[in-house]
C-alpha cells in the first residue's frame, strides 16, 4: 500500500461507507468513485482491497496516537498511568463502528494474521511513544504482553456504553496494573540468585536476541 495523497483521499472516502458496507469490495468501489480515483489506481494503492484499507485506517490511528501522546503534558504521571493514557488516546481516536467492522474482517481465518500484526504494531507504537529503549528479548516480551492487554481493552471498549467511557478507563487501569506487576516480577527474578544463575546459563542465549531493524519484515519496528 502506498502512502500518497490519493491513498489518503481514498481512505477518507472509504470511512464514510464502512458503517454500511464494512471493509469490503463495495466500499473500495464506492470510495474510488467518491474520491474520483480510477478503480485501477485504487487497486494499485490498496492491492488487497478491503483488508489493506482496514490496515491503513488502523495504522493511521497508531500514528495519530503517537503525535497526540507526544503533545500531552504527562508530568507527574506514574509510568503505568502513561501507558494507560496512551491506550486511552488510541481508543479516543478510533471510531467504534469502523473498529467493529475491522474486528469482523480480521476474525476471518485468511486475515487473522493481519489482525494479530495490527495489534502488535499498536503495542509497538505505544511502547515507542513511551520511549522504550529495550534492545534485547524484553523488546518482544513487552510488546507481547501489551498486545494481549490492548486486545482486551479494545473488546471491552466496543461493548462499553458507560458515561464518557469511564468503565473503559477503569478497565484499562486494572489491566495496566497487571503489566506493571509482570515487569516487577521479571525484575525481581533477574536480581535473585536463581535469576543471575539462569542469565549465565539457559537465558544467556536470550540476551543475544535483538529487535528487528526497520527494513525487517518482522512485525513491529524501531523508530
Amino acid at each position: 500500500m502506498s502512502e500518497t495523497p490519493e491513498a489518503d483521499r481514498l481512505l477518507e472516502a472509504a470511512m464514510a461507507h464502512v458503517p454500511f458496507d464494512g471493509w469490503s469490495e463495495t466500499t473500495l468501489r464506492a470510495a474510488a468513485e467518491d474520491a474520483e480515483i480510477p478503480l485501477d489506481l485504487a487497486r494499485a494503492l490498496y492491492p488487497r482491497g478491503a483488508v489493506d484499507l482496514a490496515l491503513a485506517y488502523h495504522r493511521r490511528g497508531d500514528a495519530e496516537m503517537a503525535k497526540r501522546f507526544a503533545a500531552e503534558d504527562l508530568e507527574g504521571l506514574r509510568y503505568s498511568q502513561k501507558v494507560a493514557r496512551a491506550i486511552e488516546i488510541r481508543l479516543e481516536l478510533a471510531d467504534k463502528e469502523l473498529v467493529r467492522r475491522g474486528a469482523a474482517l480480521f476474525a476471518l481465518p485468511m486475515h487473522s494474521a493481519d489482525g494479530a500484526r495490527a495489534v502488535w504494531e499498536s503495542a509497538d507504537a505505544i511502547w515507542t511513544a513511551l520511549g522504550d529503549s529495550s534492545k534485547d528479548v524484553n523488546w518482544y516480551t513487552k510488546r507481547m504482553t501489551l498486545s494481549g492487554v490492548y486486545s482486551a481493552c479494545v473488546l471491552y471498549w466496543l461493548g462499553d456504553d458507560s458515561l464518557d467511557g469511564q468503565a473503559t478507563r477503569d478497565f484499562i487501569s486494572r489491566r495496566i496494573d497487571n503489566i506493571m506487576q509482570f515487569e516487577k516480577t521479571k525484575a525481581k527474578l533477574r536480581e535473585s540468585p536463581v535469576g543471575r544463575m539462569m542469565e549465565k546459563g539457559p537465558l544467556a542465549l536470550l540476551s543475544r536476541i535483538r529487535p528487528p531493524k526497520p527494513a525487517s519484515d518482522l512485525p513491529g519496528h524501531r523508530g
